[in-house]
């Protein structure tokens, strides 16, 4: 009997959760046999009914601030995978990039099990990169992608973007930009919940100003719900203060433009949903990452690339000339419909299959 159990490893942030857990739900279809294994943070992000399938497994970051207490904690780390991986038996590992992954993958190096990776940045993460050299396989959302040592070419496989079961059934309804209103989506979980939450609200309070209405559907973390709905009822600018949902397409529907960090899943997903964005890096994302990403969706027109030193002046403006002239968001979703979806399941299918078929 053919084993057809696979073991998907992430964690971390929804950026590596989701298009886990997309993968998770294709592969189910084609009768392959799937755990996931994730750390405790990114199995927030996993729905209750897919609960009995994950794995959680310890992990720690790389660039942690007590560097021996990090690397004793990688060291347990493996030393859990190792058991998890004889236990389960897997035909295979795909690792989703990030620090979570690595014990996993590292494991199946020392019990000589086959692994690939995937890599949805346009720099490679770190963890992808010191597995590289091991694995069978890396999968590329994007071409061209940073950090790639050219003795690997023959690893590489461009895919496209993995994109969660409601994103790819997505259809944006009508929603034309009125003169009278902006409606603004502002997505920011843990990594962008400060710096939105203090810098935004100055920027519409002055966009209010102005007579420029506005309504704003905010996400943040809890402790902040109470602090935003006072600032924005006291300037009397329409609004939505939400934490983390499972339905974000609910507010895409009624978005006319975003703002966002720059991890690729959100703005793949973004791109796939033809929602005008506006990205603002994280400064301290790995090895700059999401400045790239955020560099290269620019030069496609995909969205507005802003620092966030620059969010009071320069996100004014763009608010201001969006509202004046909304041809502005038009444009953008314009060149967004030019992206061509990549069949990124099928690619991934019939490369994978064939595995199950070998000596």
């Amino acid at each position: 009997m053919i084993n057809k159990k696979i073991v998907i490893a992430t964690g971390g942030t929804g950026g590596h959760i989701f298009p886990a857990l997309s993968l998770y739900e294709q592969f189910e279809k084609k009768d392959f046999s799937i755990i996931i294994s994730s750390d405790k943070r990114g199995s927030l992000f996993i729905d209750n009914s897919l609960k009995p399938k994950v794995k959680i497994l310890e992990a720690s970051n790389f660039s942690g601030k007590n560097k021996i207490f990090a690397f004793l904690k990688i060291v347990y780390s493996i030393i859990q995978s190792i058991f998890f991986l004889i236990k389960e038996r897997p035909k295979f590992i795909f690792g989703m990039g990030g620090y979570a992954s690595f014990p996993v993958c590292f494991a199946a190096i020392i019990l000589k099990k086959p692994f690939f990776l995937y890599e949805n940045n346009l720099v490679i993460g770190k963890a992808n990169k010191l597995l590289l050299p091991f694995s069978k396989r890396i999968y590329l959302a994007y071409q061209n992608v940073e950090g790639i040592n050219s003795k690997y070419i023959k690893k590489i496989s461009f895919v496209g973007n993995i994109l969660r079961k409601e994103i790819l059934n997505y259809e944006k309804k009508i929603n034309e930009v009125q003169k009278d209103k902006i409606n603004i989506l502002v997505l920011g979980g843990s990594q962008a919940a400060k710096v939105f939450a203090e810098a935004l609200p100055n920027v519409f309070i002055k966009c209010k100003k102005e007579k420029i209405d506005l309504k704003i559907f905010q996400q943040c973390i809890k402790s902040q719900n109470d602090y935003l709905k006072k600032i924005y009822e006291k300037f009397n600018i329409e609004n939505e203060i939400f934490n983390f949902s499972f339905n974000i397409t609910d507010y895409y529907h009624i978005t006319d433009l975003v703002i966002s960090r720059a991890g690729s899943s959100t703005l793949s997903e973004l791109l796939h949903c033809n929602i005008p964005i506006v990205s603002i890096p994280l400064k301290s994302a790995a090895d700059n990452h999401q400045e790239k990403n955020a560099k290269y969706f620019e030069k496609n027109g995909y969205c507005i690339n802003i620092n966030e030193e620059e969010i009071d002046i320069k996100l004014f403006n763009f608010i201001k000339l969006a509202h004046k002239d909304n041809s502005v968001l038009r444009e953008i979703v314009q060149k967004q419909k030019n992206h061509k979806t990549h069949f990124v399941f099928d690619k991934l299918y019939e490369e994978i299959k064939n595995l199950f078929y070998e000596n």
